[in-house]
């Protein structure tokens, strides 16, 4: 049966994406605009089986948040927290390197590592976490901070971006998460996190992060005060990065979750909105590779949708992942690896485990090997 469009706007879109061509800022603020999202959803899959086919990749991974203690008061946030804060936390070495061994077992290819902008762990003490975690865990990817942490630690350091990442390189940090980049638009940023760098500021940091080898992830946080026009300009700005450096592996649309925030106002993100913000990401990013559909944020059942819509990737196992649960979220803290395949199998895909760069990952009774 062939595609019937309802929106006379979608038309010339579909013509480009057939035709390979990219979208323009303006297509992408009519493909927010839109309401028919089987048309977006159409199009976006047809991206997504050029690129990758039936395969969806997934990892065995585990969370590491250090701690909750944050210097600021993003009204987003429902983690950070005062350091007077009877409820908060701060792991020390010994604590970050055991929890690390508590989720660990030989199938974990990757620790994803993020946490507050604490006003008193320095970047020596971040570089000898790193090193523990290299010596006691030789085999797992390090994927830790984000453009935000790393700022942060050059300004508490009084040097540049550029020496903190170099340093936390040397001392293992193997990739960046990508998160913290919110949405790009000044206007925006100074209502929901005016304490955090601006959003030129998170690409340079980006920009000087792939200049140096090191590979890292982006993303958005919708479903808050922005708007369609704010959403295409943000995809933009990574696409135009990405044009600059191919640095970025992995694009992650982020739901915001209001609850437990000074916007708890807001209404959470529907099912719909979650949809679509993975297929035009799918359509708009011609140039970064894989779009993943974040379970533990959006569900497993709306994750798996999501593998019609554009997104190739449904992230890991994960292991007490706090960030998202604080503010509400009410997904399981983990999946099984047999419940992802298992997930990825009943929307008619084809599970491939990987690593934090994709390089597929064969699985024995006893071992796994990476396929570079």
């Amino acid at each position: 049966m062939p595609l019937v469009i309802e929106d006379p706007r979608l038309q010339p879109i579909l013509e480009k994406v057939e035709a390979g061509e990219r979208l323009s800022y303006d297509d992408g603020v009519a493909l927010y605009r839109t309401t028919d999202i089987l048309a977006v959803g159409y199009m976006a899959n047809l991206v997504r089986e050029r690129l990758h086919g039936s395969v969806t990749y997934f990892n065995v991974n585990r969370h590491i948040n250090p701690t909750d203690v944050c210097v600021a008061s993003c009204r987003l946030c429902a983690f950070g927290k005062r350091v007077k804060d009877p409820k908060a936390y701060t792991m020390s070495l010994a604590e970050v390197w055991h929890r690390a061994g508590e989720g660990w077992s030989e199938a974990v290819t990757e620790f994803h590592i993020v946490g507050g902008l604490h006003p008193e762990l320095t970047l020596d003490w971040y570089c000898e976490m790193l090193r523990g975690l290299k010596v006691r865990f030789p085999e797992v990817h390090l994927k830790a901070f984000t453009m935000v942490e790393v700022a942060y630690l050059a300004q508490r350091a009084h040097t540049t971006v550029r020496d903190v990442l170099v340093r936390l390189r040397d001392a293992g940090m193997d990739s960046l998460p990508g998160g913290g980049a919110e949405i790009f638009c000044d206007r925006v940023r100074r209502i929901i996190c005016d304490h955090k760098i601006t959003g030129d500021q998170w690409l340079e940091t980006a920009r000087t992060a792939h200049e140096l080898g090191l590979r890292s992830n982006c993303t958005m946080l919708y479903g808050h005060i922005e708007n369609e026009e704010d959403r295409a300009d943000h995809l933009v700005k990574l696409r135009e990065l990405q044009d600059e450096t191919r640095g970025f592996v992995t694009f992650i649309p982020l739901a915001f979750h209001p609850a437990n925030t000074p916007l708890q106002h807001i209404p959470t993100t529907s099912g719909f909105a979650d949809i679509k913000n993975i297929a035009v990401a799918r359509l708009m990013l011609d140039n970064i590779p894989h779009i993943k559909a974040y379970w533990i944020m959006m569900t497993p059942r709306i994750a798996q949708i999501a593998l019609r819509f554009g997104a190739d990737d449904i992230d890991g196992t994960v292991v007490e992942e706090k960030i998202y649960h604080d503010a509400g979220a009410t997904t399981a803290q983990s999946l099984r690896r047999a419940e992802l395949l298992q997930l990825i199998r009943k929307a008619g895909r084809d599970p491939v485990e990987r690593d934090t760069l994709y390089h597929p990952v064969t699985r024995t009774e006893t071992a796994f090997t990476v396929l570079v």
